[in-house]
């Protein structure tokens, strides 16, 4: 892929066609992936009440997002994780250690007031970066 192309990575996500959106978007070497919900393949929310459960599924759809368009999760540069509940922040950041124990992106934690779907406990982005 030359810099000058525009890759668009579709998840499938109900949202993504209403509000016009990419999972992820490849311009050159940068990947960047948007907000991730922790939604199964049928459209339905993951591990409801469980913070660490949904951030466990973020995480794969970020990863499937990265590898379709050419990048790993051993390229991330950065992650945001986005709580409903500050609280869930020690049993999200396991999870985020189990993927990126040797990795070790830059990461910011905050607390929002709500998602879309007042299921979701966790959204999760990430930028990565593909070594020339």
């Amino acid at each position: 892929m030359s810099d000058s192309k525009r890759q668009l990575v579709s998840s499938g996500s109900p949202y993504e066609p209403r509000t016009a959106f990419s999972r992820a978007v490849r311009a050159g070497r940068i990947v960047a992936v948007a907000g991730t919900a922790p939604l199964g393949a049928d459209g339905k929310t993951v591990g409801c009440g469980d913070a660490a459960a949904q951030a466990r599924r973020c995480l794969e759809i970020i990863r499937d997002a990265l590898e379709r368009a050419g990048a790993s999760l051993a390229q991330v540069t950065r992650t945001r994780i986005l709580l409903t509940r500050i609280e869930d922040w020690e049993a999200v950041g396991r999870v985020h250690g189990e993927v990126f124990r040797d990795i070790r992106p830059a990461s910011t934690v905050m607390q929002v007031s709500r998602f879309i779907d007042p299921d979701w406990l966790v959204e999760i982005e990430a930028d990565a970066v593909i070594e020339a």
